[in-house]
């Protein structure tokens, strides 16, 4: 008989977590059933693989720090270093499960399976949704065909890739897309069938390096709104901001005053990043103000949140304007 492989799943917390008085009621309080519980909770889990779990914290991930996620690569990291581990599991709220994700994607340093998944409903919810999404990506993260993907995240039957997924609905199952390409794959029950392989750099081809951080530099999200107060951006520098990313209008605009106060930031050494609060679709360079100019960053393909956590990791080290623009274009 074939050993099965070997899936290590930490828990952070989240709604997959969650606890309500009642199955019907919509309030609930994330992060109260411990990984044992949860890996209780799924028939046939062992079925797929040998299971361990660990508790890595046990929060909403409205609260998830940077601090955790570090802790976090470095658990996988090390668990992933052995023979013994063949793939993890991490459960984890979705409020910001795309930017744990993509902070992963960036830093751990293995090519065997890291996949995460959540839930919409609480633990103790009518229908919850969380059994399934983990069964499905034990399944996942057992498959030899998921060496080499990157962070990958399993929700609602599908596969996403850290580098495209979005949370799109507050409430719905169906939260998460990948709208600008797609998705990596499906799995239905434990049945696995991808559509494509990651996109862009990632894991252990990343640059990137958590050796000796214990902490990332500040960088701040400003989000664009018709006549937005150019002084924010003076509040954030004052605050200790090192760089700054605005989810701007349409392909990244900002209105005249913001415009001029950002590039004299810039100037100052201040890295400004063009995002856009649009949900989908791509910032230009070059395309409607003048970035060679400006010295402004444009996200390519990254929304505001996912475009702070590389700028955070960029600015771990000394790094031109244009070798950050570099990096937007190769993660």
């Amino acid at each position: 008989m074939k050993k099965l492989p070997h899936i290590t799943i930490l828990a952070t917390g989240g709604t997959i977590a969650g606890s309500a008085p009642s199955a019907t009621q919509p309030g609930y309080t994330s992060g109260k059933i411990d990984i044992q519980g949860m890996i209780q909770a799924v028939p046939d889990l062992e079925k797929l693989a040998r299971i361990e779990g660990e508790q890595i914290s046990n929060v909403g991930s409205q609260d998830m720090s940077f601090e955790i996620m570090i802790n976090l690569a470095r658990r996988i990291d090390t668990l992933l270093s052995t023979k013994e581990t063949d793939g993890v599991v991490v459960t984890h709220g979705t409020d910001t499960m795309e930017e744990t994700a993509f902070f992963l994607n960036l830093t751990i340093k293995s090519s065997k399976p890291v996949v995460m998944t959540g839930a919409m409903r609480p633990f103790t919810a009518l229908s919850a949704d969380g059994p399934l999404n983990l069964y499905n990506a034990v399944a996942v993260a057992a498959d030899p065909d998921a060496i080499e993907r990157g962070v990958m995240v399993v929700m609602n039957d599908r596969i996403h890739g850290a580098h495209s997924l979005s949370k799109t609905n507050t409430t719905s199952v169906e939260t998460f897309l990948s709208p600008v390409n797609g998705l990596m794959g499906t799995v239905i029950y434990g049945a696995i069938q991808y559509f494509r392989g990651p996109f862009r750099k990632h894991t252990h081809h990343s640059e990137f390096s958590l050796k000796k951080v214990t902490s990332l530099p500040r960088v701040d999200i400003m989000y664009a709104c018709a006549d937005m107060p150019p002084d924010l951006i003076d509040c954030s520098v004052a605050n200790g901001a090192v760089g700054i990313v605005i989810a701007g209008h349409g392909n990244g605009n900002m209105n005249k005053a913001t415009l001029q106060k950002a590039a004299k930031m810039a100037d100052r050494g201040i890295f400004i990043v063009r995002s856009s609060r649009v949900p989908t679709g791509t910032v230009g360079r070059n395309m409607e103000m003048d970035d060679d100019a400006n010295q402004f960053i444009a996200s390519d393909e990254l929304n505001p949140a996912k475009a702070r956590i590389l700028l955070m990791l960029a600015l771990l080290k000394e790094r031109s304007f244009q070798q950050v623009q570099d990096l937007f274009y190769t993660y």
